[in-house]
């Protein structure tokens, strides 16, 4: 199986800097990151992901230390120079930002970190505030924006050749300008000229992830990525979101099987599974119910949720179709499917919020979690998981230091690298020159 982490400085359980020993005193310096991504590395581990959200909201600052945080290309740019394996994903928005600028940050990136480079592409739902103020388009039009975005960026990095730069020192030529491409193009959200200015990256491109999972950000992935981060609860959830995945990437005349799905997961792990559960209930003791209620009520728009009742579901009558949602569809509809077909109450769902933002928690001893994770992989509900510890460094620590070792004894996860890119780690080719498909 593959199997990256997504870190932040606080853990990925809402309250989990309160507890007793965490380290998030240390949270936002370099050197957190340094350890965590050598950790990573020692233990064999895919890629480090990290996640991005490009504004504040204070109050949320007040109890949730995750908002405090690197800017994903700088951060990554910096731990290449600690590190020399691991992979290192940046989460950058389409939304905001511009082709040109990004096709390069990650040309270079790719080339600093030897061919380590990832980019999770997101769209964006809030931050456009800080971007000059004019309200997101809806989500068909930020999504045909970022196919739009995609390709400028493959056209760029395909500009030169591998072999464009010649260096003949004797007969005083650099490189072959007859082989450098313009990328030439006009289409109705940019116009970019081209050629880049740095030579091809080692990898090709770097490797394309994509993490929405509404129907339209399954075509999107389906025509582009090469990894897909996603949310499901259930094995039944993670069949059906796999059988289709990989269907729509076959429609698109690519092989599924060059397409990870990367399921997310929260662990909560113990040395014994009363000790974990312990622990769960401490972390629960931790979670800011008002903080959590207007997370989630980020994810259920135009309803406002502070008007029910914490111990009943949230009325039916009350819940807009999935359809009406412009932002993170796929996180709503787990929260509404808890709801409408499982009978959560409000409180229920604000809690799985602060403890894992609608991801599979998964709690019990080491050989637990290693069991769990084997089932659903086993079951080809996924290719791999995208771990997102609850909480540092005990949690982090027991995940790299006893669930890996449990999975590399069953065959199951490598005991070394075989090659030196992120793109051998996931095993994907480098892409052609002129590729649009993988």
């Amino acid at each position: 199986m593959n199997i990256a982490v997504l870190v932040s400085g606080g853990g990925n359980h809402q309250g989990a800097w309160r507890r007793n020993g965490s380290n998030i005193e240390l949270a936002n310096t370099p050197g957190f990151y340094v350890a965590f991504a050598q950790a990573a590395e020692a233990a064999k581990i895919d890629a480090i992901f990290f996640a991005d959200i490009p504004s504040l909201d204070p109050k949320a600052l007040g109890v949730n230390p995750v908002l405090n945080a690197f800017e994903p290309v700088v951060l990554t740019s910096y731990l290449a120079a600690f590190t020399s394996r691991v992979g290192l994903v940046s989460s950058v928005s389409t939304s905001f930002s511009e082709p040109y600028t990004v096709a390069r940050q990650f040309a270079s990136l790719d080339r600093a970190s030897g061919g380590r480079a990832g980019w999770n592409i997101v769209t964006s739902a809030t931050g456009e505030k800080n971007y000059g103020a004019t309200p997101l388009p809806d989500q068909d039009v930020r999504y045909a924006q970022a196919a739009e975005f995609v390709e400028i960026a493959k056209r760029l990095w395909d500009s030169w050749d591998q072999q464009t730069l010649k260096i003949d020192r004797a007969g005083g030529r650099f490189a072959d300008v007859g082989d450098i491409r313009p990328t030439d193009f006009h289409g109705k959200f940019f116009d970019v000229t081209g050629p880049l200015n740095i030579q091809r990256p080692p990898q090709g491109w770097p490797v394309l992830f994509q993490a929405g999972a509404s129907p339209i950000g399954r075509g999107f992935a389906a025509q582009t990525a090469e990894g897909v981060f996603t949310a499901q609860q259930t094995l039944e959830d993670s069949l059906e979101f796999a059988h289709d995945m990989r269907a729509r990437v076959a429609a698109a005349g690519r092989d599924p099987r060059r397409v990870k799905l990367l399921l997310g997961i929260t662990p909560i792990i113990g040395a014994t599974e009363a000790e974990a559960k312990a622990t769960e209930r401490e972390l629960g003791e931790f979670i800011d119910i008002k903080a959590s209620l207007r997370k989630l009520n980020s994810y259920i728009p135009g309803v406002d949720l502070s008007a029910f009742d914490l111990d009943k579901p949230i009325p039916r009558e009350a819940l807009p179709d999935v359809s009406a949602v412009q932002g993170r569809q796929s996180r709503y509809k787990i929260f509404a499917d808890l709801t409408l077909n499982d009978g959560w109450t409000l409180r229920e769902l604000v809690k799985l919020t602060g403890r894992s933002d609608g991801h599979w928690t998964l709690t019990g001893s080491p050989e637990q979690i290693a069991d769990q994770m084997a089932e659903r992989f086993l079951a080809d509900a996924c290719d791999g998981y995208v771990v997102m510890p609850t909480y540092h460094p005990e949690g982090s620590g027991l995940f790299f230091s006893d669930v890996v070792p449990i999975l590399q004894q069953r065959g199951l996860f490598r005991t070394e690298y075989e090659g030196t890119t992120l793109r051998s780690h996931l095993g994907l080719d480098i892409p052609q020159r002129g590729a649009r498909g993988i």
